[in-house]
């Protein structure tokens, strides 16, 4: 239950921060995009700078955590570098929030406030990660064998 509590507490917390940040607004955001087309709206930079101080603290505070306040253990990513799958993931998120102004975030909260366009790009990204999960992994290049010469 304490899980369900925090989670719900992060989640209107997040959203009560894009509403209250604009970044919930598709057009703020391709403004920020909009570096040359003379109508660039900086108030994304402010939001993302804004995000690191208390993350970097968080991050610190991890350090000397042995676990989450709500779990056993922490569930943590492993770090596997760049890879032409990260690239060409990167890409498509970009594309896709360039040309909707959403990412996921903001279209889950978009849901309530404009629910036709947000459901259209949220259909659409739950479709990539469906088709993610059904494609075969891209096999890793295998370093060519040794051959011995006697």
């Amino acid at each position: 239950m304490r899980r369900v509590m925090i989670a719900l507490l992060a989640g209107l917390l997040f959203g009560a921060g894009l509403a209250h940040s604009g970044m919930s607004d598709p057009a703020r955001v391709r403004a920020f995009l909009d570096l040359l087309g003379g109508a660039w709206d900086p108030t994304l930079a402010f939001v993302m700078g804004g995000a690191i101080v208390p993350m970097a603290i968080a991050w610190r505070i991890r350090r000397r955590l042995d676990a989450p306040f709500a779990d056993t253990s922490f569930t943590l990513p492993a770090t596997t570098g760049i890879t032409p799958s990260l690239i060409g993931g990167s890409v498509l998120f970009g594309i896709g929030w360039g040309i909707a102004g959403l990412c996921p975030g903001p279209a889950i909260a978009d849901l309530a406030i404009a629910p036709v366009p947000a459901a259209i790009f949220v259909t659409a990204m739950l479709g990539g990660m469906i088709l993610h999960r059904l494609l075969p992994a891209l096999p890793a290049k295998q370093p060519p064998l040794e051959t011995s010469h006697v």
